[in-house]
């Protein structure tokens, strides 16, 4: 299904790129997400985010949440809560399981929501 968001709104940007290094997310210092095979996306009006690739996130981390968001031109996000020891971070981490077909390359992919969580930091090498 093609993107109401970029029908009604042409001139709004939403670029992919692949990027040319690796990228992790660490909380408090411990790896939370590590890849060479994330892509950014830069779009009109929000932070640029990173996308891994879920296979970069161990398995137990992520709990599935309540929470869904629609994003006019990518489709409907899904959360999930990330475990972290003993502490859980709400809403931390997000993905487009069935995103529109403009942004196809997003599909199950993770970002994380850094912004929302002072101890999370995310870093790219290359």
């Amino acid at each position: 299904m093609k993107s109401p968001g970029h029908q009604k709104w042409p001139d709004h940007k939403v670029k992919e790129s692949h990027l040319s290094g690796a990228a992790e997310v660490k909380v408090g210092g411990e790896v939370i997400a590590a890849s060479d095979d994330v892509i950014r996306v830069d779009e009109d009006g929000s932070p640029a985010r990173l996308y891994f690739p879920r296979s970069a996130v161990p398995a137990g981390r992520l709990e599935p949440s309540a929470t869904t968001t629609r994003c006019p031109f990518k489709g409907t996000a899904r959360y999930f809560n990330l475990r972290i020891g003993d502490a859980t971070l709400g809403d931390a981490v997000w993905s487009y399981e069935d995103p529109y077909e403009e942004h196809d390359a997003l599909k199950g992919r993770l970002a994380f929501y850094s912004e929302n969580f002072p101890a999370m930091n995310i870093r790219t090498s290359g």
